[in-house]
């Protein structure tokens, strides 16, 4: 499969939305050449703002350029664009529900070795317990270019989180991105996996394995966990004999929560894979981590053996 980085389609894109609309503005906290708006300092010096090590000042910062029009994307790592700057972000942004979007690079446990202080378990809770945001993880490159040009189109608060390491290309080419769709990526019968980022990939590496067990599952991109057609959800679940989250987040107030609440009372089964109420810790490898917490295709495949 084709492997793309989402920071590098990320920055790219930027530029090109940039060329497009002289209104698109980039706030930096000095992790440029991490969170790859660095393309876009260096094509549009004069609509670029490093403001250092000061995500509090730079999204105050942010929500008065969105008052003269500008469409600001703001950018640092996503435990510090979600937590360092919660009450600018909450009395400045979403309070007046301006026009502004914070992209948390770096999510998850994909800066492995960094340690917990850099991995954000908890940012997609936090933001989608604001009233008035609208927050977004992407499955892979694809998916990361359409879900930005959408967010740019769309008018009001934004968060989207962004994987550090490259993803196989899995949202379809021709398929356009709408904010609140949750996508099918693969059919099935059987069982259905509802999953976001990483985790998306690695259900379908699991499907390969319960294919050949007799069992069939289908496999849905949740992309947009704030909003989301509840009812989309709800018929994608219809007729299964069991339901998996799989995210690469805390179980509390991420995926989880957005299926079992959108899902209560069906009756089916449901097993949740994802981080228990813990932080992250250095590891040699992103791969590393994600095997010590769980995040595989085998755990994947053992929670739907459990159900059968």
């Amino acid at each position: 499969m084709n492997m793309q980085n989402p920071r590098e389609v990320y920055g790219k894109t930027l530029v090109e939305m940039g060329r497009e609309n002289r209104n698109i503005v980039v706030c930096e906290a000095d992790l440029s050449k991490s969170t790859m708006s660095c393309y876009f300092q260096d094509t549009f010096p004069e609509r670029y703002f490093e403001m250092g090590i000061a995500e509090q000042d730079m999204t105050s910062f942010a929500a008065g350029l969105s008052l003269t029009g500008k469409i600001p994307f703001v950018n640092s790592f996503a435990v510090f664009a979600s937590g360092r700057n919660y009450d600018q972000i909450r009395q400045g942004i979403c309070i007046a529900k301006l026009n502004v979007k914070i992209i948390g690079s770096s999510s998850g446990l994909s800066d492995f070795g960094d340690g917990s202080t850099h991995q954000s378990v908890e940012d997609m809770a936090i933001m989608r317990a604001i009233p008035n945001m609208t927050v977004l993880e992407s499955a892979d490159g694809i998916e990361t270019r359409k879900m930005i040009r959408a967010i740019a189109e769309y008018n009001g608060p934004v968060y989207v989180r962004i994987n550090r390491d490259d993803m196989p290309d899995l949202f379809p080419e021709g398929k356009k991105f709408e904010i609140g769709r949750p996508y099918v990526i693969q059919d099935g019968k059987d069982v259905v996996i509802y999953a976001a980022g990483i985790m998306v990939s690695k259900a379908l590496k699991a499907s390969e394995i319960l294919n050949k067990e007799g069992i069939s599952v289908r496999i849905v991109n949740v992309s947009s966990l704030k909003p989301v057609k509840e009812d989309e959800l709800k018929k994608q679940a219809q007729g299964m004999k069991g339901i998996i989250t799989a995210e690469e987040h805390t179980l509390i107030g991420g995926l989880a929560s957005v299926i079992t609440y959108t899902l209560r009372g069906t009756g089916v089964p449901i097993e949740t894979i994802g981080i228990n109420d813990s932080f992250g810790q250095s590891a040699n490898s992103y791969d590393e981590l994600l095997e010590y917490y769980g995040l595989t295709e085998d755990n994947i495949v053992n929670a739907v053996r459990k159900m059968f």
